[in-house]
């Protein structure tokens, strides 16, 4: 077991839930921190504070302007020099905490890669901002029997779920499938505010520092509920989802980690694009157009809605939920871009 600077950590162990056992075990415990955006680096900044021995990061992207108001690990000169965001966060984080060891992964979760990316460690959280690696951590979680923390944030807006496999309910019970693409607003067409990734991001870390410290009896199967532009604060009983059960907690079903279910980005063929496939089929283009206004140069046919979402890149979103990603053969970012303004 990893030891502790008893000085360092002197006010977490008077706090009597903790005490100095708890500190211990937060010491040798080993957290996988799925997405260094709003809130994976919230969450990951969060635990290396509090003593963490472990942090694996993963992340596909690179940090720019726009994520600075909410992203706290990061700041000009990370995104003047272009660093993976998990590169730029192991760095920050070392500097805060040199005894904790910090693995920074630049890579996409997928069913190929969550084996490598998820294994070893004793609980994971979601930091992440699509439902197909939200629904690859819950298969693996399930299938290992391995708590993970669930979290979202929007405008003002979140969420956060913990699930222990076989006591509380999963993903799958509480999302039975993913919302099609498009139907839901994300971050780059609603927006969000920087407070509520912290508040989200902080939430979920105490969540997972309580897993690490075995108070697995305080997580009792609610998922909190909060807006802060409202001020209103809810918990809700999913006591009932996990009486029921669903297929991958119930049954043993894990389709999106076996690959029967989820997009296959393919480079194009003589062509400077990737095509991403949806998660789920079929989109409202009209709803879709709508959001992306907001964002650059906007047309729409009843086939097809076309998008200047980035300088160099186009995004065009058929009615079968197919995107054709223009201006990269990078598979990765068109992933990630994908996600960032369609959703799924």
């Amino acid at each position: 077991m990893q030891a502790f600077d008893p000085d360092r950590y002197s006010r977490q162990t008077r706090f009597a839930p903790l005490g100095v056992d708890g500190q211990a075990r937060l010491a040798a415990g080993r957290v996988v921190v799925v997405g260094c955006g709003a809130l994976g680096s919230v969450v990951a900044m969060s635990l290396v504070r509090a003593g963490v021995g472990f942090v694996r990061l993963i992340d596909r992207d690179v940090p720019e302007p726009s994520n600075l108001p909410r992203q706290v690990l990061f700041d000009e000169a990370d995104v003047a020099a272009g660093l993976p965001k998990a590169v730029a966060a192991a760095r920050h984080l070392r500097e805060i905490n040199s005894a904790a060891t910090i693995e920074p992964i630049v890579a996409d979760l997928t069913a190929a890669t969550a084996a490598t990316l998820l294994g070893g460690v004793d609980t994971i959280v979601d930091g992440t901002d699509n439902f197909e690696a939200r629904f690859l951590v819950n298969e693996w979680c399930c299938r290992q029997g391995l708590p993970w923390v669930h979290g979202g944030a929007i405008g003002a807006e979140g969420r956060v779920f913990t699930i222990l496999p076989g006591r509380t309910a999963c993903l799958r019970c509480l999302v039975p499938e993913p919302p099609r693409p498009g139907s839901l607003p994300t971050c780059d067409t609603a927006g969000i505010i920087g407070p509520a990734a912290l508040v989200v991001g902080a939430v979920e870390a105490a969540e997972a520092i309580k897993l690490l410290a075995g108070a697995h009896d305080t997580v009792a199967g609610r998922m909190l509920v909060c807006d802060l532009w409202e001020n209103v604060w809810r918990t809700i009983d999913l006591s009932a989802l996990a009486a029921q059960g669903c297929a991958t907690c119930r049954e043993g079903d894990f389709p999106w980690l076996e690959g029967r279910r989820g997009g296959r980005p393919t480079a194009l063929c003589g062509r400077d694009a990737v095509q991403v496939l949806p998660a789920t089929p079929g989109i409202d283009l009209a709803a879709l157009a709508s959001r992306l206004a907001g964002v650059g140069s906007v047309t729409v046919n009843p086939w097809i809605v076309r998008a200047r979402v980035e300088p160099d890149i186009e995004l065009a979103v058929f009615t079968d939920g197919r995107a054709i990603v223009s201006g990269t053969r990078d598979e990765a970012r068109a992933r990630g871009i994908v996600a960032k303004y369609v959703g799924g």
